[in-house]
C-alpha cells in the first residue's frame, strides 16, 4: 500500500492524500454508527482527469475503490474497509453551466445540493430535489443512491431530474454523455444504470440536471385528519383540485409531534389540541389563486369530515414552524432511545393498510413496542421506526433486530412493495437483496457488474454482493 499511496500523492498532491487516522475520521464515521469505516487512505481529486488517473492506478494495483460524496448516506454505501481506497469528490464542486432557456444546469459531482438549489434560484429557475441533508450532501451521492426527498410526488426521484451524465469507469475510461437533450433515442439509457448503482459501476463526476420554473407562490398547510385513511381521501381531492400544484404531502403522527416538542427546541404544534394523524400539504406554482384553491380543498374536506382542523401558513415564520415539526420528528428519534428503522415503499393506496398491519404485528411480537410511522405518503414511501418498550433492556432489544426485519420486510413483500424506498442498499440491506429481489433480476445485475467491473474493484460488496458478504450483513 505504501507504493500505491506514493503514486496517488503524485497524482493529486500529497496534501490531498489523507492517511492519518485522526484526519480520516470525518470520512470514515458513518452517519448512524452502524458501520465503522476502515479504509487505508482518502483521496481528494480536483479534476475529472485526476479521478481517471487515481482509478487507473488503483486498478493496476487491484486495490478496491469506494466513491464518496457528502458521507450522509444511511445504508453504508460509502463505508470503506481495510485495504480499500476511498475517493471523496468534494473538490469537484463547480457549477459548469446554467441554461435558463433550456432549463438545464451542468454540475460537477461534488456540488452540495443546497448550492445547486440556490444557483437555480439566482437564475430564476427551480431545482426540485430536496431532502434533509441538503446542506451537506453532494449531488454525486444523491444520484448514486437515486435519492428521493419531499418533492417526489410532483417531480420524481433523482433519476427523473437528470438528462445527462459523466462517469469514470472501473478501468479509468471516461464515459461522457453530458447531453442536454430531452429527446435522444439512440440506444440503451446508460445514465439510468449508473444512477442508483451506489458507485458499483463507476464514479459519477458530472451531471446535467433538469430545471423547472421558479414557483411564484408556495402555500403550506398543517392539517389534522379524522384518521389514517383520511390521508388518502385528502390526497385524492388535492390532486384533483390543485391542477398539478400539489408538490408535497407528508404524514406526521401524533407521537412525532409530541417527541419533537419534547426533544427539539423551538418545535411546537401549529394546531391546538391532540390529533392522531396530521399531514403537511404544499401547493406551489406560478398561479395567483393557489391559496384560494387550497382553502377550498380544505373547506370541502371539513364538510366531508376528512379534516378536523387545519392552518394555512401566513408567514415565513409559520412555514418554518410547520416544517420544523417534520424535521424535528426525525431529530427527536435520536433522543428517545433504541429503535428499529425502516425505509419502505408500498402502493399509495396501501399506505394505511401497511401502517396498521405493521404496527399490529410489531405490538403482537413485542408488547409495548411503539410504532412511529411518518413520511412521504403521497408517493407511498413510509419511514417506520419501532421504539423499544419503556423499561426494556436495550441490549436485548438490539438482539431482536433480525426478527423484526423479517417481520416488516415479509409484510412489504406480501404487498409487492420495496424494502428500500429511497435510502439505497449499501452494506445494510445486502441480505434483503437475496431474500426479496427477483432472482432473474439479480442475475442480470451480477452480469452487468461483471461486464463493467470484471476485477470487482468498484465499491465491492455493495448492492450486488458475494454470498460471503451477505452472511456478514445486518441480518446477522
Amino acid at each position: 500500500m505504501t507504493d500505491l499511496i506514493r503514486q496517488l500523492g503524485e497524482i493529486v498532491g500529497d496534501r490531498y492524500v489523507v492517511s492519518d487516522d485522526s484526519e480520516k475520521a470525518e470520512f470514515l464515521e458513518e452517519r448512524r454508527g452502524k458501520f465503522n469505516g476502515q479504509g487505508d487512505a482518502v483521496i481528494l481529486p480536483s479534476t475529472v482527469e485526476e479521478v481517471q488517473r487515481v482509478v487507473r492506478c488503483c486498478a493496476s494495483h487491484q486495490r478496491p475503490i469506494v466513491p464518496q460524496g457528502g458521507n450522509t448516506g444511511l445504508c453504508g454505501g460509502a463505508v470503506s474497509r481495510p485495504g480499500e481506497v476511498l475517493i471523496n469528490l468534494r473538490r469537484l464542486n463547480r457549477i459548469l453551466d446554467i441554461d435558463p432557456i433550456n432549463d438545464t444546469m451542468t454540475v460537477q459531482a461534488g456540488c452540495v445540493l443546497a448550492n445547486i438549489q440556490q444557483a437555480a434560484i439566482e437564475s430564476g429557475r427551480h431545482f426540485s430535489l430536496s431532502l434533509g441533508a441538503e446542506g451537506t450532501c453532494q449531488i454525486g451521492g444523491n444520484l448514486s443512491t437515486n435519492a428521493g426527498g419531499i418533492n417526489v410526488l410532483r417531480y420524481g426521484n433523482a433519476r427523473e431530474q437528470v438528462l445527462g451524465l459523466q462517469a469514470v469507469l472501473p478501468d479509468g475510461r471516461l464515459w461522457n454523455d453530458l447531453t442536454e437533450l430531452r429527446k435522444n433515442n439512440t440506444g440503451y439509457d446508460l445514465k439510468s444504470l449508473l444512477i442508483g448503482a451506489e458507485g458499483t459501476l463507476g464514479i459519477i463526476t458530472a451531471a446535467v440536471l433538469k430545471l423547472h420554473p421558479k414557483p411564484q407562490q408556495i402555500e403550506t398547510a398543517f392539517v389534522a385528519l379524522r384518521d389514517l385513511e383520511a390521508s388518502l381521501e385528502l390526497l385524492t381531492l388535492a390532486r384533483a383540485k390543485s391542477g398539478g400544484a400539489l408538490s408535497g404531502f407528508e404524514l406526521v403522527p401524533q407521537m412525532g409531534v409530541e417527541l419533537a416538542e419534547r426533544h427539539v427546541p423551538r418545535c411546537s404544534n401549529p394546531l391546538p389540541g391532540d390529533h392522531r394523524w396530521y399531514v403537511i400539504m404544499v401547493y406551489s406554482g406560478t398561479g395567483l389563486e393557489l391559496r384560494t384553491i387550497l382553502e377550498n380543498t380544505l373547506a370541502s374536506s371539513f364538510e366531508k369530515g376528512t379534516v378536523t382542523d387545519a392552518v394555512i401558513s401566513s408567514s415565513e415564520a409559520q412555514t418554518a414552524q410547520i416544517w420544523g415539526i417534520r424535521e424535528g420528528l426525525v431529530e427527536a428519534q435520536l433522543q428517545e432511545g433504541e429503535r428499529y428503522t425502516y425505509d419502505v415503499a408500498v402502493k399509495v393506496s396501501q399506505v394505511p393498510d401497511f401502517i396498521h398491519r405493521a404496527s399490529a404485528l410489531a405490538e403482537q411480537r413485542m408488547p409495548g413496542i411503539r410504532p412511529y410511522p411518518f413520511g412521504h405518503v403521497g408517493d407511498g414511501n413510509i419511514h417506520l421506526s419501532l421504539f423499544q418498550p419503556p423499561g426494556y433492556d436495550p441490549a436485548q432489544f438490539r438482539s431482536r433486530l433480525p426478527e423484526f426485519d423479517t417481520l416488516i420486510f415479509d409484510l412489504v413483500h406480501e404487498l409487492k412493495g420495496s424494502f428500500s424506498a429511497e435510502h439505497g442498499i449499501g452494506l445494510l440491506k445486502i441480505a434483503e437483496m437475496t431474500d426479496y429481489k427477483d432472482p432473474v433480476g439479480l442475475s442480470m445485475m451480477r452480469a452487468i457488474k461483471q461486464a463493467i467491473d470484471p476485477l470487482n474493484i468498484m465499491n465491492p460488496g455493495k448492492v450486488v454482493a458475494t454470498q460471503s458478504a451477505c452472511q456478514t450483513s445486518s441480518r446477522q
